[in-house]
């Protein structure tokens, strides 16, 4: 019974880490069959994703610095969306007042959900990570992953040797997480898999529900290729590395100039 409590607990808490991509799904699925003239599907996505942010922030469901994180991935997400539009790599084909270059504001947030989840999920489980890489290698490996998603259309993709890259960097980075007062332990890579693992699942459900199309998706849906879970892999590497340097400079301003200094990253944000 012990176990089926501490599973429930942990089934519990990754749903409430989920809030804001529940969310998201949610209006994806409502704005699917509920249509308000006037005011285009993308745009109530849109208005949707900004009054959950508000509802959040107000019910104390996240924090400020939370926020703050999220509206950075929200920037980041959206340099990369109009991008890959560009390129032609996918494409939002229904029409928006709030489309800038073929791209819907709202799709930023798709990307803030992942930081949402990674910040939520770190505060409800106590998140404390060891033996984390040295600063220089691991902002040098997040600009070299997000820098592969523009240049593989123009020279060789670089995704293979940059996960053989990111398994040396992070193969002594355990992540210590607790669930009733216990504590247990997994490698931070393995955490990397399984989070983009999941996030291919939920992008499968994204487009069954219209909320972008792939080449070969605009006549019938079909199951986008298991190769994208490397993309997501990646993604979560870097949405990991910046939360988790974000955290280790809070910490380090929090003990001050003379204070003791950590290499791991487990402080509040």
């Amino acid at each position: 019974m012990s176990f089926i409590r501490k599973l429930w607990t942990f089934g519990m808490q990754q749903a409430l880490s989920c809030i804001f991509p529940v969310i998201i799904f949610a209006a994806l699925g409502l704005t699917k069959i509920v249509d308000i003239p006037g005011l285009p599907r993308y745009d109530l996505i849109l208005l949707i994703c900004l009054l959950a942010q508000g509802g959040m922030l107000v019910s104390k469901l996240e924090t400020w610095d939370e926020l703050k994180v999220i509206c950075v991935f929200h920037v980041i997400g959206l340099m990369l969306e109009l991008y890959k539009v560009h390129m032609g790599s996918w494409s939002y084909p229904e029409e928006a007042y709030s489309k800038i270059g073929g791209v819907p504001l709202y799709s930023g947030f798709m990307y803030a959900s992942v930081a949402s989840y990674i910040c939520q999920a770190w505060r409800r489980f106590d998140l404390r990570l060891t033996g984390w890489p040295p600063a220089v290698l691991t902002v040098l490996l997040s600009a070299a992953i997000y820098g592969n998603f523009f240049t593989h259309h123009y020279v060789w993709d670089f995704r293979w040797v940059l996960t053989a890259l990111l398994f040396l960097v992070f193969w002594r980075t355990v992540v210590f997480f607790q669930v009733s007062r216990d504590t247990y332990r997994m490698p931070l890579s393995l955490s990397f898999i399984l989070i983009g693992f999941f996030i291919w699942v939920a992008e499968n459900i994204s487009t069954f529900l219209g909320a972008w199309t792939y080449p070969g998706q605009e006549r019938t849906w079909s199951l986008v290729h298991i190769g994208k879970i490397s993309s997501w892999f990646l993604l979560v590497v870097i949405s990991v590395i910046i939360v988790a340097q974000l955290k280790h400079v809070k910490q380090g301003l929090g003990h001050g100039a003379g204070g003791n200094k950590t290499n791991n990253p487990s402080s509040k944000l």
